[in-house]
């Protein structure tokens, strides 16, 4: 899988870039637009910035950011930050480097890329837990209750018990308890 930026980011930062330029020419006659133009000056680059990250690659044995390759087995943490869009995650590798991946794309592509990368790092803790039981696949732990005895509650006294036993006997062996005769009836 490829991942690319989405180009809502491009022209969300080509047009705060144009607010800039007419936020300056109204600057001349009126000075309080030139902090207009400050702020989407700021915004326009930081949008730009965002729509020209690299792609992000998921490959079989490997996540690709664009020139840099870190191997699955590498990776020992992916913690998800509060954004998923533009979503921010950070990976701590094995080697404690942390790395913190950024992704502008549209939520679709952001959810789907969270997930490969949760699902790929199977050595790494997710979110702070451990990868077979972050995805519910852990070894089940054997039930104590099963080996607890369950004391046994009597609910007739034992001479009823005993007439209920030689009650089942009979009708196992006569198939009915009616004492009458069949033509009785």
């Amino acid at each position: 899988m490829r991942y690319t930026p989405s180009k809502q980011y491009l022209w969300a930062g080509l047009v705060a870039a144009g607010l800039a330029v007419i936020s300056t020419v109204f600057a001349a006659e009126w000075p309080a637009a030139l902090l207009a133009s400050v702020f989407c000056l700021i915004t326009a680059g930081s949008v730009l910035l965002l729509a020209f990250r690299p792609p992000i690659e998921i490959q079989d044995q490997a996540l690709v950011i664009g020139e840099r390759t870190i191997a699955w087995s590498s990776i020992a943490r992916v913690d998800r930050t509060g954004w998923i869009s533009p979503l921010i995650v950070h990976v701590t590798l094995v080697s404690e480097e942390r790395i913190l991946i950024v992704f502008p794309g549209d939520l679709d592509d952001s959810n789907s890329l969270l997930r490969h990368l949760r699902r790929n790092s199977r050595e790494a803790l997710i979110d702070g837990i451990p990868h077979p039981q972050f995805w519910g696949t852990t070894v089940p732990v054997p039930d104590a209750a099963k080996s607890v005895e369950v004391p046994t509650v009597h609910l007739l006294r034992r001479e009823d018990e005993l007439e209920v036993e030689r009650l089942y006997q009979l009708l196992k062996t006569v198939g009915h308890l009616d004492t009458r005769q069949p033509d009785e009836k």
